[in-house]
């Protein structure tokens, strides 16, 4: 195994990650704006107000994203035992 292995490995390891948590991100950052907005539009500053939607909207995304996660971390571990199995690394 190579240095150009390794590297390949941990990058798309990282891409991994992003791609997998990204939904949740996206969802999150999304009711966050929307929140901020509707406060400074509102003048209401109510901490639950900043928490609940957020959670619930993650929860939400969560559950609908799952089997999008899923597929992407087996991928990424059928590449890696792959890897292993034909002594690889």
């Amino acid at each position: 195994m190579t240095e150009g292995d390794t590297y390949d490995i941990l990058s798309e390891m990282f891409l991994t990650v992003l791609y997998g948590a990204a939904p949740v991100m996206i969802v999150a950052l999304l009711v966050g704006l929307g929140i901020a907005f509707f406060q400074a539009l509102t003048q209401i500053q109510e901490m639950t107000l900043t928490f609940v939607p957020k959670i619930a909207a993650i929860i939400i995304t969560l559950l609908a994203a799952t089997p999008f996660i899923y597929n992407v971390l087996l991928r990424f571990s059928d590449r890696i035992f792959d890897l292993i199995v034909s002594g690889g690394v």
